[in-house]
């Protein structure tokens, strides 16, 4: 039996470990081993009840060669965020080529034309999940079925995040004014695809154990892929913050609130910073150099951490 698929996302030279397994797009690490282990002890010749050699055969050939490397790829953290990666780039380029794409299950159409995609997309997985590997024959047709609706959810999803927002009124007149008010609206803030959220769930995960390190290189590699992204910012101003890096602290804090002023991490701890830096600005005149914003000594006791964090700490 071939094991070649050339529908759904697998037609743009992808293998859709997510279609493999049956999970949605968006599953955790938790509900893949949940998944995986199900479809391993109804695969593996010792605990299956395959009795025929050649299902035997089939089966083993499908655990070893789609199972196991779609497990292997979604469960490590690495190599599960690249993965998604590609995933993301993949939905961007889908919508450049909805007019062409053509569909040829009676699910995918009715996913692409459903007003509530994520309820309609999540069903059908689990429905589909329920019997996916009962029948080895038609594991791989039943595959390619999954990764057309994989292929519709991203495209639907990648054209929800990349539409544009709602138009914003240029004036509006003040009841008691005959002057418009000129204010403007921040701009819209840009969709976190997958991947960042992973970065950024890995970095919070390793500020809450206060290790700052490594927490910092996964938001700095979130940033190269958004820019943009308020919360990567204010969480790397915070982590900068906790390494006594003022000055690089400032700026992040700085660069969040230009990109959402509502933006919490920031909001709490800039004020803060500000005044801790305009006082120790104030005491510096003299001998005493400047806080060049890097990492300097508290010898005092109190100094940044005492002034700042009080005893605080997020």
């Amino acid at each position: 039996m071939s094991l070649r698929i050339d529908r759904g996302l697998f037609q743009y030279e992808f293998i859709d470990h997510h279609a493999i397994l049956c999970v949605p797009v968006d599953a955790d690490v938790k509900e893949i081993r949940k998944r995986y282990i199900k479809i391993a002890r109804l695969l593996h010749p010792d605990s299956s009840g395959i009795h025929t050699e050649r299902e035997k055969n089939l089966a083993i050939e499908l655990l070893s060669k789609l199972v196991n490397p779609a497990y292997e790829t979604l469960s490590v953290e690495r190599t599960r965020s690249e993965y998604i990666i590609v995933l993301s780039q993949i939905g961007k380029r889908l919508i450049q080529e909805s007019a062409s794409i053509e569909l040829t299950t009676d699910l995918a159409k009715q996913l692409a034309a459903s007003p509530n995609i994520d309820h309609v997309y999540k069903s059908a997985i689990a429905k589909i999940a329920e019997t996916q590997y009962d029948c080895l024959q038609q594991v791989i047709p039943i595959i390619s079925q999954i990764s057309e609706l994989n292929l519709v959810y991203l495209m639907r999803s990648a054209g929800k995040a990349l539409a544009a927002p709602p138009p914003v009124a240029q004036a509006t007149v003040n009841a008691n004014s005959s002057q418009p008010n000129t204010a403007t609206a921040p701009p819209p803030l840009p969709k976190e695809d997958p991947a960042i959220e992973q970065y950024l769930r890995r970095a919070q995960g390793l500020i809450d154990k206060n290790q700052f390190a490594p927490a910092k290189v996964e938001l700095q590699d979130a940033l190269k892929i958004q820019p943009k992204n308020s919360r990567c910012h204010s969480l790397l101003g915070f982590v900068y913050l906790k390494q006594n890096q003022l000055k690089m602290a400032k700026i992040h804090f700085d660069n969040a609130l230009k990109l959402d002023p509502n933006d919490p991490t920031a909001l709490a701890w800039k004020p803060k910073l500000d005044k801790f830096l305009g006082q120790q600005s104030s005491s510096s005149h003299g001998n005493a150099p400047a806080n060049s914003g890097q990492k300097q000594p508290d010898k005092s006791g109190g100094g940044l951490f005492g002034g700042l964090f009080s005893g605080k700490k997020k």
